[in-house]
C-alpha cells in the first residue's frame, strides 16, 4: 500500500499541483484509463472547494490531500478547515442559498455544499465526514483498481459448474 500526503497553501494555483501528483499516484497504482478523467475533474472540484473554505476561514492553514491504494481500490481524501459540511453532506444538506453573494473580486461564489452535491454526481463512491477533531470537512473519493493475481497463486472461477 502506498500513501502520498500533500499539504498545499490555500491558493487556486495549487489545485493543479494536487491534480498532477494524485494522477501520477493513481496511474502508478494501476487506475484504469476510464476513471482518469473522472478523477481529474472530481479532485479539481474537491480541492477548489477546500481552497475556498480555507481562504475564508483558515488562510494560513494548508489544505491536506491524501491518496492511498490497497487491494480495495484507490482512495483520495481532501480535508479542509472551514465550517463542517451540512448534516448529510451533498445534495441533502443544500439550503435555499445555492449561490452565495459575490466575493471581493466580484466573482459569484458557489455554496460549498453545492460543490459536494456535484461530487456525488461525478464519483460513485464519495464519503463526506467531519474533519479531524470535528473541524472542517474530509471528502473521501474511491475508485476500483484492477485485480492482479500474483503469479503462481490459484485463481477462482466465477463461472457456474
Amino acid at each position: 500500500m502506498a500513501v502520498v500526503e500533500l499539504r498545499l497553501p490555500a491558493l487556486p494555483e495549487h489545485v493543479r499541483t494536487a491534480r498532477l501528483v494524485v494522477l501520477a499516484a493513481a496511474r502508478r497504482a494501476g487506475l484504469e484509463d476510464r476513471y482518469v478523467d473522472e478523477l481529474r475533474l472530481a479532485l479539481g472540484e474537491a480541492c477548489s472547494r477546500a481552497v475556498g473554505q480555507h481562504r475564508r476561514h483558515a488562510p494560513d492553514t494548508p489544505v491536506v490531500v491524501a491518496v492511498s491504494d490497497d487491494a480495495t481500490g484507490l482512495s483520495v481524501a481532501v480535508t479542509d478547515e472551514g465550517p463542517p459540511a451540512g448534516p448529510h453532506g451533498g445534495a441533502e444538506s443544500l439550503g435555499d442559498d445555492l449561490l452565495d453573494d459575490h466575493n471581493e473580486a466580484g466573482d459569484l461564489d458557489v455554496s460549498p455544499d453545492l460543490l459536494l452535491a456535484l461530487l456525488g454526481g461525478l464519483v460513485d463512491d464519495v464519503a463526506v465526514e467531519p474533519g479531524p477533531g470535528g473541524r472542517g470537512t474530509t471528502v473521501t473519493m474511491r475508485w476500483p483498481l484492477p485485480v492482479t493475481l500474483v503469479p503462481g497463486t490459484p485463481s477462482t472461477s466465477l463461472s457456474p459448474a
